[in-house]
């Protein structure tokens, strides 16, 4: 990894160039892989089965070239700059139309910012994709402290809330006095923050998974949108928690496991793919960016800490006075009911529930319908602002 030294106001061009070393470590150690025995049942019920996983890592092993998403991800422009004695790499889109709306895109676990590749050209140039010029935005998207190419956080305490932080100077630090945040997953979390503290420019904050799983706001005698999204909740817990359970408790140990097998770590990320988009949503390439750039990165334990630090706050509503939008989309892990929304976001400007499509991964698996609702939350914004 490379960053050019030209500065600007502390932003620095970054040009990412994984060593080829590392990517001939990486063939060597898929060459020799050792994989467990095949499951015991014909689901999924255990996990990936075998027979899947050595698809992905024979692609992995034969076929995947990481310099392709390496030259588009050069070629879009990437950036870094320090904010709070920690490295933040970010990718930085403007508009042709210098009217355009600021908009801060963030990514969770475990996915990237590389989630967002495929809505860049859509919200920066709607014109070029048949849409209206009035939709245009300039398009910010950070990685994570401990994702990605940001840097490993050396210390703890980069919680949700110190990471809303540093995103409010990132966005002063472009020029932005006025702009919007989205996010999903872990994004949805730090846009939520974002949203309570309140930085001056931050207009509105739209998410796609609010901050309702831990601690649901539902009422004593939950309405049946309740009660399905409680349901919905229950069953994540008891089926599709195990990550969770590890990374917010032993995020070490899982990552000594990780770090060191890139078969381990395309499991533990494939799992995420497989169950929560639909069928045969995303290539084996795509998927296989995501878990390149955790493995080549090694941000497999950094990325898991953020769990361990959300876990040591106290559990509570977050809510929320200024502008929120929320797009709710059918496949989502717990689709949040409008009565949840008003009850956490006193100020809801836009709330859809009748996306056609879609899972956890919105902006990744259904990108043309995550434009509409991003462009659809702002023209909202704008016109009750």
């Amino acid at each position: 990894m490379q960053a050019d030294t030209a500065r600007h106001d502390g932003v620095q061009p970054f040009h990412i160039h994984i060593p080829d070393s590392a990517l001939a470590d990486l063939r060597e150690r898929l060459a020799r892989v050792r994989l467990p025995d095949q499951e015991t049942v014909p689901d999924t019920a255990q996990g990936v089965q075998l027979g899947r996983l050595r698809e992905l890592l024979h692609h992995w092993a034969t076929k995947y070239d990481w310099r392709t998403i390496e030259r588009h991800l050069n070629d879009l422009g990437q950036f870094r700059t320090t904010i709070d004695g920690q490295g933040i790499h970010f990718t930085h889109v403007r508009s042709p139309n210098q009217n355009a709306t600021p908009l801060l895109l963030l990514h969770g676990w475990p996915g990237s910012f590389l989630e967002f590749l495929k809505v860049i050209g859509p919200l920066t140039d709607p014109v070029a994709h048949g849409g209206d010029a009035r939709d245009a935005f300039h398009v910010v998207v950070p990685s994570m402290p401990g994702y990605g190419f940001s840097d490993i956080p050396s210390t703890g305490g980069w919680t949700p809330d110190r990471i809303a932080a540093a995103y409010a100077v990132l966005m002063r630090r472009l020029g932005y006095d006025s702009y919007l945040a989205q996010g999903g997953d872990w994004g949805g979390v730090v846009a939520t923050r974002m949203g309570k503290q309140r930085p001056d420019g931050l207009r509105a904050v739209h998410l796609n998974f609010p901050e309702f799983l831990a601690l649901p706001p539902a009422g004593d005698e939950p309405t049946r949108e309740e009660a399905a999204a409680l349901a919905q909740g229950e069953a994540f817990a008891r089926v599709h928690s195990g990550y969770h359970l590890l990374q917010r408790t032993r995020p070490q140990t899982i990552g000594y496991a990780l770090t060191d097998s890139p078969a381990g770590q395309a499991a533990w990320i494939y799992e995420k793919f497989l169950d929560w988009a639909a069928p045969g949503a995303f290539t084996l390439d795509e998927m296989l960016d995501h878990i390149s750039l955790y493995w080549l990165t090694g941000t497999a334990t950094s990325s898991a800490r953020l769990y361990w630090e959300y876990a040591q706050e106290p559990l509570g509503l977050t809510e929320l006075d200024l502008p929120v939008g929320v797009s709710v989309f059918p496949n989502e892990l717990t689709r949040t009911p409008r009565i949840w929304a008003e009850r956490a976001f006193h100020d809801l400007r836009y709330f859809n529930d009748d996306i056609p499509a879609g899972g956890h991964f919105a902006a990744f698996e259904q990108p043309g319908l995550f434009v509409e609702e991003v462009r659809a939350f702002a023209r909202a914004i704008g016109e009750s602002a």
